[in-house]
């Protein structure tokens, strides 16, 4: 039986995680670390990080260490046809961290639901998403919207392709301002800005969405992804998980793998997501795949990050040695930590360690520092 006390937060959560996979029938999923680099190559837009480690192996075959896990499904799995296959993976993924030039490697836990899906296993996949935060966190949200739906609504204003992508991109990047200037240069009409500020709003509740969309949904192929979308949503609400789900159509991901619903995962005291996923059967075509596909990754290197930076302490207790023997030092180790306290001994205090208690040994016992 493993002590939880002893596990890292981010390794806690690979085990509850994996314990919640387990429960809707997906088997764990292992690989190499590396793939021909030519896989990455070719689906680069998918990627977070453009950097690749790569190395010649012995044959003069260019390999790299994979920057990403759903790739390496896809590639190393056939066509399911009338079967599904649900795999969960805990894999070490080698990336340039955001906000630096720096390779990492990085943690990652993640599902693929992969064959002949339907509407059941969308939602049940959606569902875990929003369990998975759960599990990292008590205060949780996930940003729900839908590659597909966004596509109906514009393609009546004919966007060409380099205004489509602007539009895209301000829109991801909620820029309302870079909108504005489109519109104001004459490249989109006023009823495409319109759509581009319902896309731009934050909505926690499906009816006020919908009215807001309402406008935008002229085509049968609108209607038929709003249907989609909206059967989702009243799904998670019936599982009371609504309440932890934000409408939030400024989500895209990338538009040329993802084909129906898309999300982003957040939790308190992480700046960043620390979960993203989707329907991806525009990427399953395009790596010559007839079968559908969803899934979603956990970050819990962003996880882990967050907890060291709002962790109270740096250390529950530290130990000053006082020129004590290590027989004694090590018994008061000993009973300092009996209840879980990470215990630091050293000579003095170090400068800028956050400590919960300061104890010095006298003799044989300790006491408080600066107690008497």
């Amino acid at each position: 039986m493993i002590d939880e006390k002893l596990l890292k937060p981010e390794e806690r959560a690979v085990y509850a995680l994996r314990s919640l996979y387990d429960r809707y029938g997906y088997a764990p999923y292992k690989m190499s670390k590396f793939e021909e680099y030519d896989l990455y190559a070719r689906n680069k837009d998918f990627l977070i990080s453009e950097g690749i480690i790569t190395f010649t192996d012995t044959k003069g075959k260019l390999l790299a260490l994979k920057p990403d896990v759903t790739l390496s499904i896809i590639k190393n799995s056939r066509d399911a046809d009338e079967n599904l296959s649900k795999v969960y993976y805990n894999e070490n993924v080698y990336r340039i961290a955001k906000g630096s030039h720096v390779f990492k490697e990085i943690m990652q836990t993640g599902l693929e639901c992969i064959g002949a899906i339907d509407a059941y296993h969308v939602a049940e996949v959606v569902s875990l998403a929003v369990r998975s935060l759960a599990v990292l966190s008590n205060d949780y949200m996930l940003d729900l919207s839908h590659v597909g739906l966004i596509s109906a609504m514009l393609e009546p204003f004919s966007l060409d392709k380099p205004l489509l992508k602007q539009f895209l991109s301000a829109v991801e990047q909620k820029n309302a301002g870079a909108l504005a200037s489109l519109a104001e240069s004459g490249a989109l009409s006023e009823k495409a800005l319109g759509l581009a500020t319902v896309l731009l709003t934050e909505y926690r509740s499906l009816d006020v969405a919908e009215a807001a969309l309402a406008p935008y949904l002229v085509t049968e192929t609108a209607k038929a992804a709003y249907a989609e979308f909206s059967a989702i949503y009243k799904t998670l609400d019936s599982l009371g998980l609504a309440s932890r789900v934000r409408i939030d159509f400024s989500v895209i991901n990338h538009r040329g793998y993802y084909s129906g619903v898309v999300f982003k995962g957040y939790v308190k005291g992480v700046p960043d997501s620390v979960l993203a996923g989707g329907q991806y059967d525009r990427m399953m075509r395009k790596m010559g795949r007839r079968d559908g596909a969803i899934g979603f990754a956990v970050y819990l290197d962003a996880i882990a990050s967050g907890k060291r930076e709002t962790a109270e302490y740096d250390v529950d207790i530290l130990l000053l040695r006082n020129g004590a023997d290590s027989a004694s030092v090590l018994a008061s180790v000993e009973k300092l930590s009996a209840d879980g306290a990470r215990v630091l001994v050293t000579e003095k205090i170090p400068e800028g360690l956050r400590v919960g208690k300061i104890y010095v040994t006298q003799g044989k016992e300790v006491v408080l520092y600066g107690n008497d």
